[in-house]
């Protein structure tokens, strides 16, 4: 445990390298802050933060930086969150009007990277499980039949299976009633453990088909389309911490592009209770480990359904990037959950 000198110090230390980029020495520390420590007591506190590893000191200086254990100390207990001016706040509710979900989503994600100068992005939508209301099958080749699905919504999936063997028109039929007849007004959730208990009143050959049939209407409704949007990734070549460690930008944007790893990161936030942030090696994803992420969960109509938030460097302003992240998660739910 920190004595309330060293939180003080700390504080002092994270928000002065925040806002410069230097590293900050004990002279600088005594003059900046009440204490009316001398350098040298300045300095031993210190010594003692960074043998605590919340501080550390870079080859090149006398002074020190915070590690990732000191930004998250700072964040969870010394951090004071400046509101969003009134301007701002009235930017992002301009901008995110009720309008199509996709190019709120786009919206959103920009108005992220602009106020932040930072990458902007936003997980879209959680696919439903939305009930079905039948299916229909149309043979294409000995061995390729398009399994056309529509939903209750209205909304109509085509996939393409693939078959071991040669069904004729009057199997696939039947294989569409009795699909049709048992599980309409159901969800692939709901089919996959029913289907289970009856496939053993089926032929061998249709159940094979009603494995195919679930199995790809569990990914045209399922998780497997999740993707996300974002904008400002190239703020980041801008951003010193960054943009002189090229390898890692590459490993960065590599990132940006294979999607999955972030994705999953993105996912913790959908159980999360507000703002969450990863800071470097916190979020277990590599390519982040010299940035921070700040999500937050939205939501439409009171279902939480995605999140959104930025990537930059650990080196942040988190007292102004957590309200813009809050802010712009508040007010798309609240678009979306308009239209």
């Amino acid at each position: 445990m920190l004595n309330d000198r060293a939180r003080i110090l700390l504080k002092h230390l994270v928000e002065r390298y925040i806002e410069d980029g230097q590293p900050v020495g004990s002279r600088t520390l005594s003059r900046h802050t009440a204490l009316n420590l001398s350098p040298a007591s300045i300095r031993n506190i210190m010594a003692d933060l960074e043998e605590g590893g919340f501080i550390a000191s870079p080859h090149t200086s006398a002074g020190r930086i915070p590690t990732p254990k000191g930004y998250r100390l700072f964040v969870d207990s010394l951090l004071t969150v400046k509101p969003l001016e009134r301007g701002e706040v009235r930017q992002i509710e301009a901008s995110l009007i009720p309008d199509d979900p996709q190019r709120l989503i786009a919206t959103a994600s920009n108005l992220l990277a602009e106020l932040t100068a930072y990458a902007g992005v936003v997980m879209t939508p959680k696919r439903r499980n939305p009930s079905l209301r039948q299916i229909e099958f149309l043979p294409l080749s000995e061995k390729r039949i398009l399994l056309i699905l529509v939903t209750q919504d209205g909304e109509v999936q085509n996939r393409v299976l693939l078959t071991d063997k040669t069904f004729t028109p009057s199997q696939l039929t039947r294989a569409a009633n009795y699909f049709n007849q048992h599980f309409a007004g159901l969800s692939f959730v709901d089919v996959q453990p029913r289907l289970a208990r009856e496939l053993v009143e089926l032929k061998s050959d249709i159940s094979r088909l009603m494995e195919a049939v679930v199995k790809a209407g569990s990914e045209a409704f399922g998780d497997a389309g999740k993707e996300y949007v974002l904008a400002g990734g190239r703020n980041l070549l801008h951003t010193p911490e960054l943009s002189t460690n090229m390898s890692r930008l590459r490993e960065l944007f590599g990132l940006f592009e294979q999607k999955t790893e972030l994705l999953q990161l993105m996912d913790v936030g959908l159980c999360a209770n507000g703002v969450q942030i990863f800071i470097g090696a916190e979020s277990r994803v590599e390519p982040l480990d010299e940035c921070s992420v700040i999500a937050a969960p939205y939501e439409v109509n009171g279902e939480v359904v995605g999140t959104l938030g930025v990537i930059g460097p650990t080196r942040m302003a988190y007292e102004r990037v957590i309200p813009i992240v809050d802010i712009t998660a508040r007010l798309l739910s609240s678009a979306l959950s308009y239209h």
